[in-house]
This record gives C-alpha cells, sequence and structure tokens, in this order.
C-alpha cells in the first residue's frame, strides 16, 4: 500500500479549513462556513483539466464542475439541453442544427479584455471541435468525430454538424467532456498548459492546483443553469480536491468528518461499512448516506484469439470457464452484494439490448464435461491458462482458480500494474486477462464495436481479435436504423454471437455506490458515475 507523505497530510488538513480563504476571521460566527465547501479525495489523482484530454473518470468529473458542451443527460440518462437549447435532425439523419443560448459565458480571465469575460458563439464550438480532431493536438477523444464529415457556425446561434453517414448514437456522443466548448484566445495563450489553466463555462471555475496535492474550484457567478425555483446554480461556494493516494486513508478521512464523500467499494473498508448482505451497518446509519444504483459497466475475462495456446483456442475450454463459477455466490462473498451477476451477455442492465437469455448460468458439471471433451480431442492431460489482473481484482480472480480447478483446469494467477496490463492486452501479450467496460455515451453500439473486426487492438478495442462476418454485417446495419425498438433486437442478436463463441467472460454488471457525510444533499447517481455537484447542498 502507498502511504501519503508528510507533506501530502498537512495540505490535506488544511483543506478543510478552505473556508477561511473566503470569509472574514473577525466573527467567530462566521468562520463555520464549511457547509459552502464540498470536500473530496481523488486517490487515482488527475491527469488533466483540459476536457479533450480527459479520458478518464476523475478527469471527466473534475471537468464536469469547469466545462458545458452542446447537450448534457440527466440522472436516468435522457439527453437535456445545455448550451444548445433545442436541435433538430433531418429526415435522413445526416444533419443536426443546434439553436445556442444567448447567456452563456465564459469564466472571467484577463485575456477577455476591459469586461473580462465575454459570450459563447457557434463559432467557438466550431473551434473547439476542430481542435478535438487535429492530428497536431492528437487529443485521444477525436475519435467522436470519426463519423462527422463536416460542422459550421451559421450564425452566433446556429450550429450545424453533418454525418458521413446516419448514425442515431450520435447525440449522445455529443455529451461526453471532449465535445465542451473552450475558449480559442485563452487556449492559444497557453498552449499546453491550458490542462492547469482550465477556462471553461461550468458551474464552477478553477482556483488553484497543486499537482498531487489539492484543487480548488469557486463558484461561477454568471453560471447559466437555474433549478426549478429559478435559483441559481450552483449552490456550493467552492470545491476542495485532495489527493491521498489510497483508499484506505480516504475513507479514514471520510469517517472522521474531514471529507464529504467517498464512491465506490474497496476490499481495505468494504466490511467495516456493509453488511455481507450489503446493507449499511447500523453504527454509520447516524452519521452517513448510501446511494446504490446500476453502473454502466461490464466486468469481465477476455480471451486473446490469436494466441497460440490451444486451451485459448478451444471454444471447449472458453465455454467451460463461464459454466464453471457462481457469480451470484462470488458478487455475495467478494463484493458484499454489491453488483449484479453477469448472466445475460456483455451489454449491461440499463442499456437496450441488454438480455439474460443469451449469457451463462452456473452449470459445474458441464463445465466438467467441456474440459473433459477438451482433454480427449486435444491429447493434453492437465489443460492450463494464465490469468492476468490487477491487485484490485485478485480475490475475484483466485475465487474463478478455485471453481475451475474443481472441473479439471488450472489457472495461474498473474497480478500486473494497471498500466503495464493495459499495454500488454492492447498489443495482445496476454492469453487471458481481467477488464472492464465502461460506458462512452449512451448507446449499447459502444459495447459491440469491442467485437466489430475492423477495431482491431492495438488501433481500436477489439482486444479479442474476434472476426464474424454475420456480427459485422449486423454492426454496419445498425447505423442505418433509427427505431430504437428495432436496434435493440440487432443489439442483442450481436451479443449472443459473441457469447456463442465464447470469447469472453462476463462476471458481473458494476453498481455505483456512494457513500456521503448525512449533511450532503442532492447529490444523486447516474448510471455512469460522473460526479456532478450544480445541485449538491451541506446544510
Amino acid at each position: 500500500m502507498i502511504k501519503p507523505t508528510l507533506k501530502q497530510l498537512i495540505n490535506y488538513l488544511s483543506i478543510s479549513c478552505i473556508a477561511l480563504l473566503f470569509f472574514s476571521c473577525k466573527n467567530n460566527s462566521n468562520l463555520n462556513k464549511d457547509h459552502l465547501v464540498f470536500r473530496y479525495n481523488e486517490y487515482a489523482n488527475l491527469n488533466t483539466l483540459d476536457p479533450a484530454f480527459s479520458r478518464t473518470l476523475q478527469d471527466n468529473s473534475a471537468c464536469n464542475q469547469l466545462f458545458n458542451g452542446l447537450v448534457q443527460f440527466d440522472e436516468n440518462l435522457n439527453i437535456t439541453p445545455s448550451i444548445a437549447k433545442k436541435w433538430t435532425v433531418s429526415p435522413d439523419g445526416i444533419l443536426y442544427t443546434f439553436s445556442l443560448r444567448n447567456d452563456v459565458y465564459f469564466h472571467k480571465h484577463y485575456l477577455f479584455g476591459k469586461d473580462s469575460t465575454r459570450t459563447v458563439t457557434a463559432k467557438d464550438f466550431y473551434y473547439s471541435l476542430n481542435r478535438l480532431r487535429d492530428p497536431k493536438i492528437a487529443a485521444p477523444g477525436s475519435w467522436v468525430l470519426n463519423k462527422v464529415d463536416d460542422f459550421k457556425a451559421i450564425n452566433d446561434t446556429i450550429f450545424q454538424i453533418k454525418l458521413k453517414q446516419p448514425f442515431p448514437a450520435f447525440i449522445g456522443l455529443l455529451t461526453m467532456k471532449y465535445c465542451s466548448v473552450v475558449p480559442k484566445e485563452i487556449v492559444e495563450h497557453y498552449g499546453t498548459d491550458f490542462r492547469s489553466h482550465p477556462i471553461g463555462t461550468g458551474p464552477f471555475k478553477f482556483k488553484r492546483w497543486e499537482e498531487n496535492i489539492k484543487l480548488v474550484f469557486r463558484k461561477n457567478e454568471l453560471y447559466f443553469e437555474k433549478d426549478e425555483q429559478d435559483n441559481q446554480l450552483p449552490y456550493l461556494e467552492a470545491v476542495a480536491l485532495t489527493f491521498l493516494p489510497d483508499k484506505q486513508s480516504e475513507f479514514l478521512q471520510f469517517a472522521q468528518g474531514n471529507i464529504d464523500y467517498v464512491s465506490g467499494l474497496d476490499a481495505s473498508y468494504k466490511d467495516e461499512l456493509l453488511t455481507s448482505d450489503g446493507k449499511l451497518r447500523k453504527k454509520y446509519h447516524e452519521t452517513v448516506n448510501m446511494i446504490r444504483g446500476p453502473y454502466l459497466n461490464t466486468e469481465y475475462l477476455g480471451f486473446y484469439l490469436d494466441s497460440e495456446t490451444p486451451e485459448i483456442q478451444s471454444e471447449l475450454i472458453r465455454k467451460a470457464i463461464n459454466y464453471g463459477f457462481n457469480r451470484k455466490k462470488m458478487m455475495l462473498y467478494l463484493n458484499n452484494g454489491v453488483g449484479n451477476p453477469a448472466i445475460g451477455g456483455f451489454i449491461p442492465v440499463g442499456l437496450p439490448g441488454h438480455s439474460t437469455s443469451i449469457g451463462y448460468t452456473y452449470q459445474p458439471n458441464k463445465a466438467k464435461q467441456l474440459v473433459e471433451q477438451f482433454k480427449t480431442e486435444s491429447g493434453i492431460r492437465n489443460p492450463e491458462i494464465t490469468l492476468n489482473t490487477t491487485s484490485n481484482y485478485l480475490s475475484f480472480c483466485e475465487f474463478i482458480q478455485r471453481e475451475l480447478q474443481k472441473a479439471g483446469l488450472k489457472i495461474n494467477v498473474d497480478v500486473m500494474p494497471e498500466a503495464t496490463l493495459r499495454s500488454a492486452r492492447s498489443n495482445g501479450k496476454v492469453d487471458m486477462f481481467r477488464s472492464s467496460w465502461v460506458a462512452d455515451y449512451l448507446d449499447a453500439e459502444n459495447y459491440l464495436s469491442i467485437f466489430f473486426s475492423k477495431n482491431f487492438a492495438p488501433n481500436g478495442s477489439n482486444y479479442f481479435h474476434f472476426k464474424n462476418d454475420v456480427l459485422d454485417s449486423l454492426y454496419n446495419k445498425a447505423f442505418t436504423i433509427t427505431n430504437i425498438e428495432e436496434r435493440k433486437l440487432l443489439y442483442t442478436k450481436m451479443d449472443s454471437i459473441a457469447m456463442q463463441h465464447a470469447i469472453m467472460v462476463p462476471l458481473f454488471y458494476d453498481e455505483v455506490v456512494r457513500f456521503t457525510r448525512k449533511n450532503v444533499k442532492g447529490l444523486g447517481i447516474n448510471p455512469i458515475n460522473l460526479l456532478d455537484l450544480r445541485y449538491v447542498k451541506k446544510e
């Protein structure tokens, strides 16, 4: 476990007093402004505050406080207006026309001149999307524009995007932080340093970032959104992040009341907080709230099908692994019942196309039979596979290892650092690997793209090197279907083809689990676990 340095601990403790920076010290009664500051820790740290490079959940959650795009989604994943107050789509599904608000302002900066700010116009979106696909910038989010032919500003408040072909999921892509609007004069002034000098339009504005130590946002007084009672958002005055580098230290700070929120479960504290069936323990009822809901994240084991290892090439062995362990038992004992056992396909609960009829149930005798059939047909009497994972998922992999041993299959578990495993997976250096797929945008096509043969890794996300002509044909056909019910049938069919060939082992569909102090109101959850602090209040 990585221990925080003395400097990090000192800075962490100082962050709890951040309200003193904002208010007078003359009267002790005015010192307690803690209810206006939301504090949390980001143990995984941040890479950037430039939305064009925001590729991780932690980067997206920070950028979500600073930036807006044309559209956004609500807690139920409905696409709703943001800077675009409305939009239309041409009958052929090619041309999208957005009508922009005229009351959205960039955060104040001296480079804007006398007024220190200016209104966002359609030209700003033209610049921002051009920047996103500029090869010199090499933004990781450039792929979201792969199906875009052109875009232009008709005038200050009308922006059009023309696609190369119909793509019904496109509007969902525009909710991604990659597509946020940024001001040309500020970006070009800072260059690559825009990552640490962000100027956007979001509910909070950048104040200070000491990398690896702390980050402070302040309320954006010019923010354009209001609540249902016509009160200006956000309610908070500030957001304060720290970067203690392990979950155990993070939880201790939460338990002591020094931070307001933690997300997810970790082995170091899950049994302290939760009962074996996933309920909050009684001793925390008075001080902690727990929020749970579906998370568009599928945890799985993948097979590299171009491997020369006979066991990996064998559909018998791949199916045996799918049949050979009890997912419900695994979730109950290893994750306190949080998460849904993946007895369907790859598409998770909550997205159109998910089906419980195409996956694998627990059938230990079937698993044993398949392993014996492999032994007979291959002549390999002691089949063996190496499963590569990170330390966070070691307990899950060891559970599967023990269960498959009963079926006659030896699984060796090799623990690797996350970055090493990610690189090895992309470059076909591991036969079998644990991984996860979190929705990038709100359509099941995002999940099925991982099966498309033209997306072979390392240039794409098809880490399995799976190729199936029928699936490829259905995948291409889905782009021409605008009716969601028809697309849903195609999605389920594609998922079932991948499951029939057992190119992966779905483990579980994750859940968003958030813990807040009792005085935090309005945080809520959403199925992609993006942090939204616009409506948060502290009492």
